[in-house]
């Protein structure tokens, strides 16, 4: 048997985590928090994503520029 099946399991961002908590405790009246803090997870770490690509997209520039 190979180790590969056998050490499949699911691995899931924080992000997604959190917020699968926040939306929970959100539907069960946990937390009175907006929406848009309940999601916020997802979007905090799109807008981090989007920045370092950004970032790498500025490196690339002025490395071509040289």
């Amino acid at each position: 048997m190979s180790n590969a099946a056998s050490s499949s399991s699911a691995s899931w961002p924080i992000a997604t985590i959190l917020t699968i908590i926040f939306v929970v405790l959100k539907l069960t009246g946990t937390i009175d928090w907006s929406w848009w803090w309940v999601f916020s997870p997802l979007w905090i770490s799109a807008l981090f994503v989007v920045f370092i690509l950004i970032i790498i997209a500025i490196i690339a520039i002025v490395a071509s520029a040289k």
